[in-house]
């Protein structure tokens, strides 16, 4: 698949598409657990499958855990049956450690999972683009570093940041080019970590790292969307410096704010609240907030409706349904509007 052409397409048309990120409302259409779809490709891949059987949405995605990375490099893991896997220990903590640290094989820890699911949701999934998910360098280097020392250490002695940073990006880069090779059509880079930064710090710590990824992995039949749930607002031309062809936002910035700073062939995914509304909402508020979102982006054509972060376990599947009954609603009263204009 082309993905230039797919995202001109998208751009260029008169309704609005949704790209929630989203597997974990799969768990109860298919049975599965929590540990099944963490520890098992085919469990994951069977919640994808259901989620892409149930809702229109404009692309599969892979399961986000943002701690599987960092087990890879040894960090220790927290898991639960209700929630999803945290890093629970820091790693390295100066320049000793750092440089001792060993930079894993793609194929260690649970690695093999997700490519496994992105395999098979990139051969059974064929009616729209499929994506796999992996961290940001810098959010990884958090948990190996844990984040208030890393910050700490961005400001009294940047150069062991960077030396994590080129270990982070080294093993980012190797699993990049494997999601590549399952045949998925694109990956999310989950950054959220670089919003606790400022411009300049992003660019140094973050941007120029994620464009190596970028430029290794992107091409027209690839796309990166680069996700950062943080305060943006001020990390846009950093955020833009990454070359990723697709933005997404968290609930923790106005998408007025951020779209009139994006260029309208840059889709901008996001960003109603994951916790607040999908999870602990009601139908009624999930439609009252997908309508005032749709309402106050509607002169963007390159806005996509999304969630502002992944959907998290235990989110009522009714919420969901209700988040797509409000986008069909608008697509319907926006082309019944166009067509009593025409006449």
């Amino acid at each position: 698949m082309n993905m230039h052409n797919w995202i001109e397409r998208i751009i260029s048309a008169e309704q609005r598409f949704a790209l929630p990120i989203m597997t974990y409302p799969g768990l109860e259409l298919t049975g599965h657990t929590i540990t099944d779809i963490i520890s098992n490709g085919e469990a994951q891949f069977e919640c994808i499958a259901a989620i892409a059987r149930r809702y229109p949405t404009l692309a599969a995605v892979t399961t986000m855990d943002l701690s599987v990375e960092a087990q890879c490099f040894g960090s220790p893991i927290s898991f639960s049956e209700s929630e999803v896997p945290t890093v629970s220990g820091k790693i390295v903590e100066d320049e000793e450690s750092i440089r001792a640290l060993r930079v894993p094989e793609v194929g260690s820890g649970r690695t093999p999972v997700y490519l496994r699911a992105a395999e098979l949701a990139a051969q059974e999934i064929t009616d729209r683009p499929v994506f796999g998910g992996l961290i940001g360098p810098f959010s990884l280097a958090g948990r190996l570093f844990d984040f208030t020392e890393i910050m700490m250490a961005c400001l009294t002695e940047p150069h062991v940041v960077h030396q994590l940073l080129d270990k982070a990006t080294a093993f980012i880069l190797s699993y990049a080019k494997a999601f590549k090779a399952t045949g998925v059509n694109g990956l999310i880079i989950a950054e959220p970590a670089a919003g606790l930064l400022s411009p300049a710090q992003a660019d140094s710590f973050s941007s120029q790292y994620i464009k190596r990824i970028v430029e290794a992995v992107q091409d027209e039949e690839f796309a990166v969307l680069l996700h950062n749930c943080g305060n943006t607002k001020m990390l846009m031309k950093s955020m833009l410096s990454t070359d990723a062809r697709m933005l997404h936002f968290g609930n923790a910035v106005d998408l007025a704010d951020i779209l009139p700073q994006v260029p309208s062939s840059i889709p901008v995914c996001g960003n109603i609240d994951p916790a607040g509304v999908f999870r602990r909402g009601t139908p009624e508020t999930m439609k009252s907030a997908v309508e005032a979102l749709l309402e106050k982006t509607k002169e963007y054509p390159n806005y996509i409706l999304s969630s502002g972060c992944d959907i998290p376990p235990g989110t009522p599947l009714e919420n969901v349904d209700a988040f797509f009954e409000a986008l069909a609603s608008y697509n319907t009263q926006r082309a019944l509007s166009e067509l009593c204009a025409i006449k």
